[in-house]
C-alpha cells in the first residue's frame, strides 16, 4: 500500500469500505472522481497521481564519453561545436544538455538568446563571458546560471580550448 498505509487504514481515513477499496485495487470496479479524491486525501497526495503513466516516465539516458550526437543547430555560430549528450521524451520539462567546444576558429558571439534557464560549467580555457551588460571572466570549474532569454554569449576568448557544458531547461507547450 502506498505512503505506509494499510489498507484497512487507508479506507477509515477516506470514508470508504475496505472492500471496496480492495475492488478498486484490482481493478474490479472504477471509482467515482468523489471515491479517488478521498482516497488522495487519505493518502495525502495530489488526485492528479493516480492518473500519471509512471511506466512511460521512465526516461533514462546513458551516454558513452566522447559518443554525443554532433547537432548541426538552426542558427548555431560557425566554429561552435554542439555534442548533444542526452535527451528528455516525457513530462512538461524539455532538457538540453550539450557540451559545446569552440574550435580553433571560433569567434566570440555574444547575441545567444532562447526560452529557458540556462547553466553553463566551464571544463577548459578561459574567456569572458557576456550576459546583458553585465561580462565576467570564466575558466575551468566557473559556472553561470541565468534566464537565457536575455542576450549572453562569449565576449572575448583569453585561453583555448574553450569547451563548456550547457544545460537549458525549458517547459514544453
Amino acid at each position: 500500500m502506498a505512503a505506509g498505509a494499510s489498507a484497512r487504514g487507508l479506507a477509515q481515513v477516506s470514508g470508504i469500505s475496505a472492500s471496496m477499496l480492495s475492488r478498486i485495487e484490482r481493478g474490479l470496479v472504477s471509482p467515482s472522481v468523489e471515491t479517488l479524491d478521498r482516497i488522495a486525501q487519505g493518502l495525502h497526495v495530489p488526485m492528479s497521481r493516480f492518473f500519471g503513466d509512471q511506466a512511460r516516465r521512465t526516461d533514462f539516458c546513458h551516454v558513452r564519453a566522447g559518443q554525443g550526437v554532433v547537432v548541426d543547430r538552426v542558427g548555431a555560430v560557425a566554429d561552435y561545436r554542439y555534442e548533444l549528450l542526452g535527451h528528455s521524451l516525457s513530462g512538461n520539462l524539455f532538457v538540453e544538455p550539450y557540451l559545446v567546444t569552440l574550435l580553433p576558429d571560433a569567434a566570440p558571439y555574444v547575441t545567444f538568446q532562447h526560452p529557458g534557464l540556462k547553466f553553463v560549467y566551464f571544463l577548459s580555457g578561459e574567456a569572458t563571458y557576456r550576459y546583458g551588460a553585465k561580462s565576467v571572466a570564466v575558466r575551468a570549474g566557473d559556472s553561470l546560471q541565468f534566464d537565457a532569454t536575455v542576450l549572453h554569449g562569449i565576449e572575448a576568448i583569453q585561453t583555448q580550448p574553450v569547451s563548456y557544458l550547457s544545460v537549458v531547461f525549458t517547459l514544453r507547450e
